[in-house]
C-alpha cells in the first residue's frame, strides 16, 4: 500500500520591519511558489536579482515595481522553493501584494516561526541554530550578539553531534560483541576501548557543563539586586544609572513593594537590574509580602548591591545571605551629606564597599566600572560557553547519568546494560539538535518567532 503524504500549503508573509519603510520585503515558499512569479509574468533565472512590475492576475493592473528573487529548492533556506519580493514599503503596497498572494490556490498567511520550522524540517538548520537564530534576531548587547551568532554557526550542535557519532562508535563495539560472541574472527576484548570512549566523551561533556551557567547569564542578562534598608535611595540609585525615572521616589518608606526591573547595557553586556522592597520590620501585609520577593529575588540574584544611607549607620544583610548567597557590594549612598574623612573609617562587614551620590552623580561613573569589570571578569572565563538554554543543559545532563552508569559496568559482563545506557546517551544528544523526539519542544521554540522569519 503506498502513501503520499499531504501536499505543504505555500506561505507568504512580510519578512522585514514594521512599515512604513523604505524597503518591503515579501516572502514565500513551499512546492507552489512558482506560481507566484505569475504576478511578473516570467521565471527569472536562479539567484539573480531582476527588476520587474508586480501586476495583479485578474486585472492586470501593475502594483508595484521591484526586485524579483527566484531560489528554487532545495538549495534555499527553506529547502523548498522560495521566492523574495523587494517592494516599496507602503502600508498599501504591501497589503495589495499580500492579498493577491492569499487569492492563489494553496497559498496562506504564514504563521509565526514557520518559514525558520520549515528550515529545520528539511535539514537547513538543527534545533540548536534555530535557538542561535532566535537568539540573534532578540539580541541587545553585543556580547548575546556573539553568542547567538556562534550558535547559529553551529558551534554546539556540530560538538553534539560530534559526540553522538562517537557514542553510535562505542556502541558498534558493544553491539559486535553481543552478537558475534562466538565467532572466532571477532577480537573478544571490544567492550574496554568502548567504555574508554563513553568516559572520554563524559569528561567532555562535564567539562562543558561546568561553566558557572555563563551562557544562560549572557542570554538572559546578568542579575543585579539592589537591596538595603527603606530610604536607603534604591530607587534613585536605580534612576540614575538607567538615566530616567524607571522607579517612583518618594520619603515616605516603604514606597516600593514589588519589584521593579530594568534592562541595561553596560558595555556590551545585558543586565538585569531590580529595585526591591525596602528591608525592615514591618506590619503591613502588602509590604511584607513585597520583602519576602525580595529577599528571593536578591538570594537568586548574580550580584547584591546592598544600599545604606552613609549619613547613618546602618547594618548590612544578615550574615548567612552576605556569605552563602551571591556575592555582596556595600553601596554607602548619600555621601553628598556625609564628611568624607568620617566614611573613610566605615568598612562593609563583607564584600566590596562603594561611595555613591545617587542625588549629584558622584561615584555613579565608578560603581558602573567596576560593575562592568566584574561582569566581564565573570562571563569571560575560558573558551565561550557551549551551553546557552536550559534545555541544552537538561539533555546533556541526561547523557551524562547515562555514561555515569556506562562507567560502572567497568569489569562487569553486561555488555546489554552497557548498549541501552549508551543508545540513552545517544539519544539524550539527539534530541538536543532535534534529531529524535522534540515534537514536544518545537512549539515553545517556535511560537517566539515573529511572522515572516
Amino acid at each position: 500500500m503506498n502513501f503520499n503524504p499531504p501536499v505543504r500549503d505555500t506561505i507568504f508573509a512580510l519578512s522585514s520591519g514594521q512599515l512604513p519603510a523604505a524597503i518591503a520585503v515579501v516572502r514565500i515558499t513551499g512546492p507552489r511558489a512558482s506560481e507566484a512569479l505569475q504576478l511578473v509574468g516570467r521565471i527569472p533565472a536562479p539567484r539573480r536579482a531582476v527588476l520587474a512590475r508586480i501586476k495583479d492576475p485578474v486585472n492586470n493592473e501593475t502594483i508595484d515595481a521591484g526586485l524579483l528573487l527566484w531560489l528554487p529548492g532545495p538549495n534555499s533556506e527553506t529547502g523548498e522553493d522560495v521566492v523574495e519580493l523587494q517592494l516599496h514599503g507602503g502600508r498599501a503596497v504591501v497589503s495589495a501584494v499580500l492579498a493577491v498572494l492569499g487569492r492563489l490556490d494553496g497559498f496562506r498567511l504564514a504563521e509565526p516561526g514557520e518559514f525558520t520550522r520549515r528550515a529545520f524540517e528539511n535539514g537547513r538548520l538543527d534545533l540548536t541554530e534555530v535557538e542561535g537564530l532566535a537568539d540573534l534576531i532578540y539580541a541587545e548587547t553585543e556580547t548575546q550578539r556573539r553568542q547567538a551568532y556562534r550558535q547559529l554557526g553551529g558551534m554546539l550542535g556540530e560538538r553534539a553531534e560530534f559526540w553522538r557519532a562517537k557514542l553510535i562508535e562505542a556502541l558498534a563495539l558493544v553491539e559486535a560483541r553481543i552478537d558475534f560472541s562466538d565467532e572466532g574472527d571477532v577480537p573478544q576484548d571490544l567492550v574496554a576501548p568502548a567504555l574508554a570512549l563513553a568516559k572520554s566523551l563524559r569528561d567532555e561533556m562535564i567539562s562543558a557543563l561546568a561553566d558557572g551557567r555563563r551562557g544562560e547569564r549572557v542570554r538572559e542578562g546578568f542579575v543585579v539586586a539592589i537591596a538595603g534598608p527603606p530610604n536607603a535611595g534604591k530607587s534613585s540609585l536605580l534612576n540614575r544609572i538607567v538615566g530616567r525615572e524607571a522607579a517612583i521616589v518618594t520619603s515616605m518608606p516603604g514606597t516600593t513593594r514589588d519589584i521593579i526591573e530594568v534592562h541595561l547595557d553596560l558595555n556590551g553586556y545585558a543586565i538585569t537590574l531590580l529595585d526591591t522592597a525596602g528591608v525592615r520590620d514591618s506590619d503591613d501585609p502588602v509590604e511584607q509580602e513585597g520583602i519576602r520577593r525580595a529577599r528571593a529575588r536578591a538570594g537568586s540574584a548574580d550580584l547584591v548591591l546592598w544600599i545604606c544611607d552613609a549619613s547613618r549607620e546602618e547594618t548590612g544583610p544578615d550574615e548567612a545571605q552576605a556569605t552563602t548567597g551571591p556575592p555582596v557590594w556595600h553601596v554607602h549612598n548619600k555621601v553628598d551629606l556625609v564628611d568624607p574623612a568620617c566614611l573613610a573609617d566605615r568598612r562593609a562587614p563583607v564584600g566590596k564597599a562603594v561611595a555613591v551620590s545617587a542625588l549629584t552623580g558622584q561615584g555613579i561613573d565608578d560603581l558602573l566600572r567596576e560593575l562592568t569589570e566584574f561582569v566581564g571578569a565573570m562571563l569571560r572565563v575560558g573558551e565561550p560557553a557551549l551551553v546557552t538554554r536550559e534545555r541544552h543543559r537538561i539533555a546533556l545532563q541526561e547523557a551524562v547519568v547515562a555514561l555515569d552508569r556506562v562507567s560502572g559496568y567497568a569489569g562487569s559482563p553486561e555488555e546489554e546494560f552497557i548498549a541501552e545506557d549508551l543508545r540513552l546517551a545517544a539519544r539524550a544528544l539527539g534530541k538536543l539538535t532535534g534529531r529524535v523526539d522534540v515534537e514536544d519542544v518545537l512549539d515553545v521554540i517556535f511560537r517566539d518567532f515573529c511572522i515572516g522569519k
